[in-house]
């Protein structure tokens, strides 16, 4: 028996449309567009500002996205991971619901909590599961509300985040030397008081002392998480390039999450790669969690090319961290569409991608 390789064979993604900028965001709380745009290179960020709307709906239009670009039959499909850590509900999953509402009858599904790192780790599970020879076709999906966690009081973490969704079809092949291929894993439960969600668990459950404090809020000690994320994020990709002999001269691109822009450029500049080959939209989406990483494919698809070396790289909550080598499976630009309130322009993709 041949053994089989799990590749990505289509991408689909969802943002909201409702754009929040930083001279909004200026006139919300203490901040400017100068300082947002010198610490973390951001400029706006999308909201999911209607009421009911929660995780599982961006979810959902992703992957509704996704199958009709694929032409897969939902019946084929065998499972929907969802990775989020703004999920609709404690319970039931989001993936449970987003399997409802795409109404896929053959499938099973289940939430993945890795924070920032979820779409990775849970590409890399997905892969193993194609690989058994079990499941032919997976759903992976990286989706959160940012905006449902974040306190627009507090300067230090409300211009970081953003909302958004993007789905990948996970299937196995015959072909060898293709799709995932390599991938470092690892934890540091050190990172708790640095970064956290501190009420709503069974530690702090809710109540109105919690909410009368604002402990429902993401916390985040900002320059502790910076250099850990600087760290994790080079040694981690410098590790994935010296095992697998990749360098500058085969990496095609480097898909990073998308935190902070002096972080991208860190890991950019570890692997001696110009911003050129590192996929970066940050400015306009903002930390949009376990998106980030499925959003940039999404975005950047035309450009990728069948055979092309890429390196992914997150850090999040956890602390978590990791990278993957993975080899693109198609012709990007075959499959790519206009994404709405997204241009597609190459004059737009310049200013995203190039130099700063």
């Amino acid at each position: 028996m041949k053994k089989i390789s799990a590749i990505i064979t289509g991408m689909g993604g969802y943002v909201p449309e409702y754009v929040l900028n930083n001279e909004e965001l200026s006139r919300m709380v203490d901040t400017n567009d100068e300082w947002i745009m010198s610490r973390v290179g951001i400029k706006e960020r999308r909201i999911l500002a209607e009421e009911g709307l929660g995780t599982s709906y961006m979810a959902r239009k992703a992957a509704r996205e996704l199958m009709k670009k694929t032409d897969v039959d939902p019946d084929t499909i065998d499972a929907v991971i969802v990775s989020t850590s703004t999920a609709d509900y404690a319970f039931p999953s989001t993936a449970s619901i987003v399997i409802g509402k795409l109404g896929l009858k053959n499938a099973f599904a289940f939430d993945f909590w890795a924070a920032c790192c979820g779409f990775l780790y849970s590409l890399d599970l997905a892969s193993s599961m194609i690989q058994s020879g079990r499941y032919k076709k997976i759903i992976v999906i990286g989706a959160d509300k940012m905006s449902s966690v974040i306190d627009y009081q507090d300067r230090s973490t409300c211009a970081l985040f953003g909302d958004g969704a993007a789905a990948a079809l996970v299937e196995g092949t015959e072909e060898e030397d293709i799709g995932l291929i390599d991938s470092h894993f690892r934890s540091d439960g050190a990172g708790l008081p640095f970064l956290h969600l501190k009420a709503g668990g069974s530690v702090c459950p809710a109540s109105h002392f919690t909410v009368d404090h604002r402990l429902h809020y993401l916390y985040q000690e900002g320059r502790t998480v910076f250099r850990y994320a600087v760290t994790s994020m080079s040694d981690d990709c410098a590790l994935i390039a010296e095992r697998n002999n990749l360098n500058k001269d085969n990496i095609r691109y480097v898909v990073p999450h998308q935190a902070n822009i002096r972080i991208i450029e860190a890991v950019a500049k570890r692997l001696e790669l110009p911003m050129e080959q590192v996929m970066v939209n940050i400015e306009h989406f903002g930390n949009t969690s376990a998106a980030t990483i499925p959003l940039a494919l999404w975005e950047f698809e035309h450009l990728l090319r069948k055979g092309d070396n890429l390196i992914f790289a997150a850090f999040g909550a956890g602390f978590v961290h990791g990278a993957s080598y993975y080899k693109w499976a198609y012709d990007g630009a075959e499959k790519a569409v206009i994404k709405k309130g997204v241009a597609a322009d190459e004059t737009r993709r310049a200013h995203v991608m190039g130099p700063r």
